[in-house]
């Protein structure tokens, strides 16, 4: 597992502050919209990290946060006293009940193989009502990848982090990028260096398309762009 996500999870915070998620929350509110349809919508988040989109899906969702790292349960928690935490795999989960939306983000960069891509929509197909709204949102697909730099640095309290974030492709016959996280992490007048490598899987658009009708969805492909300059595209999938 990252390090970040581990033994370095009390700086998660500063690495991905939560004020930097509004602008792509309200997009999946937006999406998810659909999925509100009674008095006390339920929405299951898997790969939920520290909480960060939950923290602006909670206004309109009863929501239930998975998992894989106990540690960034932890942070998401701390963040989110009032939701449902759960600690599994998204390729494994079985919670034995249903949602009105069934959400994932940033961890499904984690998954590396269609076996464990087919594995997730597997688990989304498990948990969604009948009438529900899945929406998967990779932070690249094959086609809208690119390697890139980015800067990082945060302050609060006695605390502060400067480092950058690496993206890069050793193989591009794989499936699988890289990231490099080098970070310099101050806390009063101690400064300590971390190095952290993250492998990541990338899927074609139309990889995605089949995996989720071979679970009987059907999706459609939505484009979004923010104004920090990201953008992308990503998945709203109803039962078919």
């Amino acid at each position: 597992m990252p390090a970040m996500y581990d033994e370095h999870v009390a700086w998660y915070p500063l690495i991905d502050p939560v004020e930097d998620h509004a602008e792509e929350a309200a997009l999946y509110l937006e999406l998810l919209g659909p999925a509100r349809t009674g008095a006390d919508p339920t929405l299951l988040e898997l790969g939920c990290g520290g909480g960060n989109n939950a923290w602006f899906l909670k206004a309109a969702f009863r929501c239930t946060l998975s998992d894989l790292s106990p540690a960034m349960l932890g942070v998401s928690r701390a963040q989110n006293p009032d939701c449902e935490h759960v600690e599994g795999d998204m390729t494994a989960l079985r919670l034995g009940r249903t949602f009105d939306a069934v959400f994932a983000q940033d961890a499904l960069c984690y998954l590396q193989t269609e076996a464990q891509l087919a594995a997730m929509v597997a688990t989304v197909a498990a948990h969604l009502a009948p009438e529900g709204v899945a929406l998967l949102a990779p932070d690249d697909l094959v086609e809208t990848w690119c390697p890139g730099t980015e800067a990082l640095a945060a302050d609060r309290g006695d605390r502060s982090l400067r480092g950058i974030e690496w993206s890069w492709d050793p193989d591009p016959s794989d499936g699988l990028t890289r990231t490099d996280y080098a970070l310099a992490l101050r806390q009063g007048d101690q400064v300590q260096v971390v190095h952290d490598t993250h492998i990541e899987g990338l899927f074609s658009r139309d990889s995605w398309r089949r995996v989720l009708a071979q679970a009987g969805l059907a999706a459609r492909v939505v484009p979004w762009s923010l104004e920090a300059g990201y953008s992308g595209e990503l998945f709203v999938a109803r039962w078919a």
